[in-house]
């Protein structure tokens, strides 16, 4: 079995996905403490829906990043129907109590198969490894602890999050950093096509990193999961 040189991977619903009770927990956290005009936890859910959808899609447009604070401020601003005095939020005291939340409400494997295909192309000895994620509401500095946490660090040689490089999936910069960050002294003469980007998305993902010139490998939106990537060579 003939391994790609590098193999770059999305986080969310590729290596993992969201606890359901996070989601919840969030709602309730926004319900207790900046809800002055008595939404339903459904109608502070949509919100985060709505916030989170929109911000997605700006962020994929715009190549940058709205950070984490942003959204949570989208997200007091309209609860509050855009009628809430922003001096009131400590944003350091809500950005530990989201991360709190987090920890508490831990996100999952996507699959069972997840440390095993990362565990043997590592083991191979000839590849390595990057996580390229964009994110929402979660931070990177957050994200950081979660993937070691699930086992999933010690496989992946290094990290890029949009928020901490203010860049999105699929703008090229973004991919282009990704390319600039492989070690070249384990790849002294490493070419695009020995390169592969795997993810769910497939403007984010699959587009993305096409239009840099490397492989692209879809998963779990479709048919195929990440074990099919053990099968596919160079």
């Amino acid at each position: 079995m003939a391994f790609y040189k590098h193999y770059s991977f999305d986080l969310w619903l590729t290596l993992i996905k969201s606890n359901p009770t996070y989601k919840q927990e969030r709602v309730q956290y926004f319900y207790k403490n900046f809800n002055g005009k008595h939404k339903s936890l459904d109608e502070i859910a949509i919100t985060f829906r709505q916030v989170d959808l929109m911000v997605n899609a700006i962020n994929e447009k715009a190549g940058k990043n709205v950070d984490a604070d942003e959204m949570y401020l989208m997200i007091i601003s309209m609860i509050n129907d855009y009628d809430f005095n922003f001096r009131d939020v400590d944003l350091q005291v809500l950005d530990h109590d989201m991360e709190q939340i987090v920890f508490a409400h831990m996100p999952k494997l996507y699959c069972d198969d997840c440390l095993n295909v990362l565990a043997k192309i590592k083991e191979s000895g000839k590849s390595s490894t990057n996580i390229l994620s964009n994110t929402g509401f979660i931070k990177g500095k957050t994200l950081k602890k979660v993937i070691n946490h699930l086992g999933i660090g010690q496989y992946i040689d290094f990290q890029l999050y949009s928020d901490e490089v203010r860049m999105s999936k699929p703008s090229t910069g973004f991919f282009q950093l990704m390319l600039d960050t492989i070690d070249r002294t384990k790849h002294p003469e490493l070419q695009l096509k020995e390169i592969i980007h795997i993810g769910d998305n497939p403007h984010a993902d699959v587009r993305g990193a096409e239009a840099i010139g490397i492989n692209s490998m879809l998963i779990n939106s479709n048919n195929l999961s990440i074990s099919n990537l053990l099968y596919d060579t160079v």
